[in-house]
């Protein structure tokens, strides 16, 4: 079995247990408040500079020119390709810079980029891998849940570009690519070390589930 087949196995019942979240479910069926998915907006895009950071700490990892170009464009396609949804958004609803400024990031929020980054500095790549990992997939699947149980969804006026955002090709082929380096990076560990990766993506996946709270109760 490879080693990203464990992690999903490992994460699967916590990232299914997103679908029924309210937060999960509004936007699924287009009935969450405008007020609160803009607060999530603010918060995701801090998080995205955050989550940027740990690719950046996989540049410096790397040995291979190949692996950095490939964390590399993983900075790109997260400032500039999944971050360009959240701008759209934050436009669509009159939050300017000063706003996001000024919004301060949410403990979770904080809590959960800091373990990230920390895994970063203290592991390899096969770490920072496992990681960023539990964002990553935990999308893609919110994203096939809606396509299949809430077929209209991507047509929805307010969510339907977020929707069609985590079901898009372009999105699953990146995601494709982080599974792939997480089993190259993990040739070869122990038994502990692969143990210590599904740690890792449970404690991510954890975190995910309370940003779904956060999004959802603070606002």
């Amino acid at each position: 079995m490879k080693v990203s087949e464990r992690l999903y196995n490992a994460a699967l019942p916590i990232w299914e247990s997103y679908y029924e979240h309210p937060f999960v479910r509004g936007i699924a069926d287009g009935t969450l408040p405008k007020e609160k998915f803009a607060y999530y907006m603010i918060q995701d895009h801090k998080y995205l500079m955050q989550y940027a950071k740990v690719f950046a700490l996989g540049v410096i990892r790397a040995e291979k020119e190949s692996d950095m170009r490939m964390f590399g464009s993983l900075i790109t396609a997260t400032l500039d390709t999944e971050n360009a949804v959240h701008q759209s958004y934050l436009a669509r609803f009159g939050i300017d810079r000063s706003v996001i400024d000024s919004t301060p990031m949410a403990l979770n929020n904080e809590s959960y980029t800091n373990y990230m980054i920390s895994i970063g500095f203290k592991g390899g790549l096969a770490e920072i891998a496992a990681a960023v990992l539990a964002c990553s997939w935990s999308y893609e699947l919110i994203g096939e849940y809606i396509e299949k149980n809430y077929p209209d969804a991507k047509n929805g006026e307010l969510y339907g570009d977020w929707v069609n955002t985590y079901t898009s090709e372009g999105y699953r082929a990146c995601n494709d690519e982080m599974i792939e380096m997480c089993d190259r990076f993990s040739e070869g560990l122990s038994e502990e070390q692969i143990q210590n990766l599904e740690n890792i993506v449970k404690i991510c996946s954890e975190y995910e589930y309370q940003f779904w709270d956060m999004a959802f109760s603070d606002r």
